[in-house]
């Protein structure tokens, strides 16, 4: 049997743990789940014959190094600040490892050690990063091979909740991380390429600068800018293009009703915030606005966001009780941002029965013969239940998938990789495809940077 060392039994790992065991008889897989609670890690072994649970706290070196000595390749779902201690132990004891995150300059820096010892480290392999790569540089690398030349290049990821589930104003629950989503785009200006020209996007701008896209069968959605886009022009060889921009999708409406929150500073993770665990809904918002003897909340929310009481942006605001008296933020040193994640939880969380959405959408213009052309090509995946989910489904099968191509030798390019080889995506496309996960790609009029699609 060839031992599978999984470490961190996280919701994300659920898709990733069913595929493995399934395989695990025919491709001789034992699966050792090691988290900080036993208990975690027991639920996913269960009682399976070739699975196991044990405690591991990665912070104790013997024990981690221990584990993964006894390993023939690593699956690390630890939160991408951690892989790094256990990436070193895989150089040191010669062991394989793959991760669903974003390469670190830590990680890169091992890249040599990597290669010297003649190990496979795949990373940003789950859904972004990992799907969005490997579908766009399929289409990427048949346009070129087909003599095209790349013009633009846009993609747009979603986490979202399915429409049978979407029962809010906002359209919207938390499908991952909620702090993620509390402080995404900040750390500074979003970066990106439209029409040869450098664009920026400041955090206080950024959610009033969205481009709309249409997904059939599913409706009309909103894109607002990553951070920084230009950061794969290189990775995917994109040096001449003249328009780059990576972005998150959102229902149309999100990012106007969240900009209030982003004018009034409650998405502020830099300072903390006094009382706060004393702290009621409608004193945190009232911590925001101007003195007033007279004014109630609501009449000064209204007046600084400028917005009528019979405007949607206000219903929505309702529908969030934040003027509630009676419940706390109850953290204490809160930050803002922590006290307004508390508050969105109570709304926000999928109920048992809710189902989560994935959405992607790859927009490819090029010129071949003379003629410009567009790719548009889209992704939808709705999940099962609270257990498999749709993004568990999407992380956590690009990595059991992969993890099976390195043990069997199919993927054996040495290094810190990402996938963006056709050695890794053909392979792995083709087997998600086979479990529900696949694009659909349509020819259209090339349209270019589309100012009439913008918002703001």
């Amino acid at each position: 049997m060839r031992n599978i060392l999984i470490i961190g039994a996280g919701k994300s790992t659920s898709s990733l743990i069913k595929y493995l065991k399934e395989k695990s008889t025919s491709e001789k897989l034992f699966l050792t789940i090691g988290d900080l609670s036993i208990e975690n890690a027991q639920k996913f072994a269960g009682d399976h014959e070739n699975a196991k649970a044990i405690s591991l706290d990665i912070f104790k070196e013997e024990e981690r190094k221990e584990a993964i000595k006894n390993a023939d390749i690593v699956i690390s779902m630890l939160p991408a600040r951690f892989h790094i201690e256990v990436a070193k132990d895989c150089v040191e004891f010669g062991k394989n490892m793959v991760t669903a995150s974003y390469v670190s300059k830590e990680m890169e820096a091992l890249d040599e050690a990597v290669k010297n010892k003649g190990l496979v480290f795949m990373n940003e392999i789950g859904v972004d990063p990992g799907i969005d790569h490997m579908s766009a540089m399929q289409v990427i690398d048949k346009i070129r091979e087909n003599g095209g030349k790349l013009l633009l290049f846009e993609s747009f990821t979603g986490g979202l909740v399915a429409p049978e589930s979407d029962t809010n104003l906002w359209n919207y629950k938390f499908t991952w991380n909620p702090r993620n989503v509390v402080v995404a785009g900040q750390g500074g200006a979003a970066e990106f390429m439209q029409e040869g020209q450098y664009k920026y996007i400041p955090y206080h701008r950024l959610f009033r600068r969205t481009e709309f896209l249409e997904v059939e069968g599913y409706g009309k959605f909103e894109g607002l800018a990553n951070r920084n886009s230009l950061a794969y022009q290189s990775v995917y060889g994109l040096d001449s293009i003249k328009t780059l921009y990576r972005g998150t999708l959102r229902r149309v409406g999100f990012s106007k009703a969240w900009n209030m929150f982003v004018q009034l500073g409650m998405t502020d993770d830099t300072y903390f915030m006094q009382n706060s665990e004393n702290m009621s809904y409608r004193e945190f918002v009232n911590s925001f606005l101007p003195y007033s003897p007279t004014d109630s909340v609501e009449l000064k929310m209204r007046y600084s966001l400028k917005i009528d009481q019979d405007d949607l942006m206000w219903e929505k605001l309702l529908e969030l009780d934040i003027f509630n008296t009676d419940k706390k933020i109850g953290i204490k040193d809160a930050t803002p941002a922590q006290a307004l994640q508390k508050i969105l939880e109570d709304k926000w969380t999928l109920a048992e029965d809710d189902k989560d959405m994935i959405v992607m959408y790859h927009k490819f213009g090029y010129e071949l013969d003379g003629k410009k052309k567009q790719i548009d090509s889209t992704m939808v995946h709705i999940g099962e239940d609270q257990t498999y989910t749709a993004m568990a489904k999407t992380v956590g099968l690009p990595v059991a998938i992969a993890t099976v191509k390195i043990l069997n030798k199919e993927i054996t390019t040495p290094g810190v990789l990402r996938p963006i080889s056709k050695e890794v995506y053909e392979p792995i496309l083709a087997e998600l495809a086979e479990n529900g996960i696949e694009f659909t790609e349509k020819e259209v009029d090339y349209l270019g940077y589309n100012k009439d699609n913008i918002v703001g």
